[in-house]
């Protein structure tokens, strides 16, 4: 029955987050409701394909778990719920556990095995990313080796432009050296190129791809470093089995029968903890008949802690607290046979305080994106995006007195708005092949990405009010078109190749100063337009002599263009200046790797078969042990680098007046860098309850020519560390527990370009604690650097040291249902 006053959907809703009766129950079945019956032909492309059944003699009265592509299925027989459930497809259930291959997406564009994939590749499936002992996301990720922010701080408390990400020492920098996606959309920030990780779900994600030195091919700008992608969480509900209701008038003997289907389902953390941090996040499933709609959102709240290293904290330095909060909706449903469509909406905002009372910022943002996705027989598949993204950034800068008592402001950047679309489409078609493993595959596709976005704000601070006034920015647009080609050379050998052509134009270019009392125009320059083409090819080589040797090779050419906020934009942080140069040379690298993987097999026993049933399916081995080793190559040209050209106290040409203790600096383009290294993994499960890894990184990044600053050849590049590990483990202890201990070594770095400032090594210790308390409520504590260990963030020539997060422990409830 309807109630008065309120839409069936927000009916629906309140009884999906309030009440119990949508979860399943174990009484009597309930009368069943109007529902879609999906039949294969109907299925979307997307969906996964179930197990194949078993003989009904055979049919089991309980379900094991079983793993397909990563997601896990707990599938018991459960009646047929009213509300937030579809029929999908009549099916027998199996009764064994198996597990596929994982799939990674981000190297090629579409779908490999990550056995044949060539670069090194990285997956963090959903468990680790939400069991991980960090707050953060980019904090799970540093368990990467070689992944890395700008500063050593993580989004807890670091202002958003010092969160560009990179990936095996191609100099860290404010302007990400890597590109990050979700659901295949960038996430690089289009005015500055950061990476605003508090955007991102947690409990949402489906897993996470790493792809160092690879993804140039298939994305293009920005791809100097490799590529990471996050994958939401498929807007599909749990898969399930359950029983229809018999058919009216039938006798009590009789049961319904038994179909798949798919159900709502909740997943909730609640969590708070030291420095007055808390949080709450939900991600909610809700299947409809013609569709399934999705909702994602959190809020999170922390009072924070100061930035400035005790030794020299004084009055005017206060906790760096941040406040965001966002909301996600998707839709997705199939559009005929063999294609699906998911719309998602995305609203986010964020405020910080940075350290002082004056030194604040601020970011909004609008999304919305279109995808689909669709299979054409058993040989073509494609998918397709278009998004628009809207979104303002504001942030106040000031300059602290030496006896840091006092701050008088710098610049108030009151508004940067930016705004950006782009599409893409992707195809694949695989030929005739001995099988479909091994069939040759050809893949093809376009994108394309305008931004557009400038800088107001106000600056040079006298008599108690800011004089002077700047606008800066301009616009930008990358396209390219790519294809790519892998096939098998033999039952042992498989190579891939590719190319892409890309067209990069700059327009609009301005900067405009003027006197806020006179309006008077101090300065007034229009930048020519500039465009130009990029190649970027890839090639590479799997070996596979046997089930536990792999060998691989790849090289590739990829290129990064400087943002609108390097080419435009100049900033003061502190007494340091820094100008901003419209003349920068686009970046690129030449990358090469080879790597070998040893990898044992564990057989685990078979489950058991009751008697007079025939035997369960054997399941599949597990991989042990498995020792990695990878030695990588890079030659960065055109790096873009904050090159000192002036110290203070003094009045210099571009930078004009330096403070004591203060520097000069402009980007430019370093003609040479080379960043070489070796890379080592480890991976052991000795049981089914304990598996330990371990990830070391060493890496020599130098500066091999610089015209403009010769003084430089030699030096390491800054912000990158020689030596960089972690080692982890996963123990599913006794009494319900499960442990997950890490430990990272960051190696001793230099902040500045000169290596006079340095930054220190450290060792952080993190442990996450974590006990099931009900069937759907998890209890958990976690503990990041509980050994208190001082990180060092940042250096200036004065002696003022920055550092990143103390000992830090929350603790919360997660739930499923």
């Amino acid at each position: 029955m309807r109630a008065r006053g309120r839409s069936p959907f927000l009916r629906r809703a309140l009884v999906l987050l309030l009440s119990p009766s949508v979860l399943p129950s174990h009484g009597p079945a309930q009368t069943a409701p109007s529902i879609e019956i999906i039949t294969p032909a109907d299925r979307p492309a997307t969906a996964a394909r179930p197990p194949p059944p078993l003989p009904a003699d055979s049919r089991p009265r309980e379900l094991a778990p079983f793993v397909v592509q990563g997601e896990r299925y707990i599938d018991p027989f459960y009646p047929m719920p009213r509300l937030g459930f579809r029929i999908e497809l009549p099916f027998e259930p199996p009764s064994f556990s198996y597990e596929l291959s994982p799939m990674i997406v981000t190297a090629a564009r579409v779908p490999q095995a990550v056995q044949n994939v060539a670069p090194t590749a990285r997956v963090i499936l959903a468990e680790e990313l939400r069991s991980a002992p960090t707050l953060t996301i980019d904090g799970t990720l540093r368990s990467v080796p070689g992944f890395s922010l700008f500063r050593r701080s993580d989004s807890f408390t670091a202002n958003p432009t010092a969160q560009g990400v990179s990936l095996r020492g191609l100099g860290p920098s404010g302007a990400s050296r890597s590109l990050v996606l979700l659901d295949g959309v960038p996430l690089n920030d289009p005015f500055g190129g950061w990476v605003a990780w508090t955007k991102i779900p947690r409990d949402g994600l489906a897993r996470a791809e790493v792809i160092p030195g690879g993804g140039a091919t298939a994305w293009g700008n920005a791809t100097l470093g490799g590529t990471i992608q996050l994958f939401t969480r498929r807007a599909r509900g749990e898969r399930m089995v359950v029983r229809q209701p018999p058919p009216p008038g039938s006798a009590p003997t009789v049961e319904g029968n038994l179909v798949w289907g798919t159900r709502a389902t909740l997943h909730t953390r609640a969590e708070i903890g030291d420095y007055g941090t808390r949080s709450l996040e939900f991600s909610a499933v809700y299947p409809e008949q013609h569709g399934t709609l999705q909702l994602l959102s959190r809020v999170f709240a922390t009072d924070g802690f100061a930035l400035v290293a005790p030794e020299r904290r004084g009055p005017i330095d206060i906790a760096a607290w941040s406040r965001h909060r966002w909301l996600t909706a998707r839709w997705q449903q199939p559009l005929g046979a063999n294609v699906s469509l998911t719309a998602t909406v995305r609203g986010f905002e964020e405020q910080r305080g940075n350290g002082t009372p004056y030194q604040k910022n601020g970011s909004r943002e609008k999304f919305a994106s279109l995808a689909t996705a669709g299979q054409s027989g058993l040989k073509f598949t494609w998918d397709s995006v278009v998004y628009a993204q809207d979104q303002s950034f504001a942030s106040t800068f000031s300059g602290v007195n030496a006896a840091r008592t006092a701050e008088t402001p710098a610049s108030d950047q009151f508004a940067v708005p930016a705004l950006a679309w782009g599409a893409a489409w992707n195809g694949a078609w695989r030929h005739t092949g001995i099988s479909d493993a091994l069939s040759p595959r050809t893949s093809l596709g376009a994108d394309v990405r305008l931004v557009r976005g400038e800088t107001r704000e106000n600056f040079t601070f006298v008599a108690g009010n800011f004089t002077r006034q700047r606008v800066a920015g301009g616009r930008q647009l990358v396209g390219g078109i790519y294809g790519a080609h892998d096939r098998s050379l033999s039952e042992t050998w498989r190579a891939t190749v590719g190319a892409r052509v890309d067209a990069w134009r700059d327009t609009d270019g301005h900067r405009r100063e003027t006197d806020r009392a006179t309006g008077v125009v101090l300065r007034n320059d229009r930048y020519p337009d500039l465009a130009d083409v990029e190649f970027s090819p890839s090639a590479g080589l799997v070996w596979r002599p046997s089930k536990t040797w792999r060998t691989r090779a790849s090289v590739q050419h990829a290129f990064r263009r400087p943002t609108l906020n390097e080419l435009y934009r100049p900033f003061r942080v502190g007494a340091n200046v820094t100008e901003a140069n419209a003349a920068l040379h686009t970046e690129s690298v030449d990358s090469a790797e080879v790597g070998t993987e040893w990898t044992t097999l564990r057989q685990p026993p078979a489950p058991p078969t009751p008697p007079g049933r025939p035997s369960a399916r054997q399941p599949n081995p597990v991989h042990a042990l498995t020792l990695g080793v990878t030695a990588f190559a890079n030659e960065l040209h055109d790096a873009v680098g904050n090159v000192t050209i002036a110290r203070g106290p003094g009045t210099f040409p571009l930078v004009g007046t330096i403070a004591a203790g203060g520097v000069g600096r402009q980007r430019l383009n370093l003609d040479r860098t080379r960043v070489r290294g070796v890379e080592l993994s480890a991976k052991w499960t000795p049981a089914s309850a304990l598996t330990l890894s371990g990830d070391a990184l060493f890496n020599d990044a130098t500066v091999r020519r610089a015209l403009i600053a010769p003084a430089l050849v030699g030096n390491r590049v800054a912000q990158v560390p020689r030596r960089s590990a972690s080692l982890g483990a996963v123990w599913r202890a006794p009494w319900g527990f499960t442990l997950t201990p890490r430990l990272r070594y960051i190696g001793r770095q230099f902040e500045d370009d000169e290596n006079q400032l340095t930054l220190g090594a450290a060792v952080i210790g993190d442990l996450g604690i974590a006990r099931p308390i009900s069937r759907h409520l998890e209890l958990y504590v976690s503990g990041e650097n509980l050994g208190n260990a001082r990180i060092e963030t940042g250096r200036s020539a004065d002696g003022i040291v920055n550092v990143g997060t103390p000992r830090l422990v929350v603790g919360g409830l997660r739930g499923t249902w």
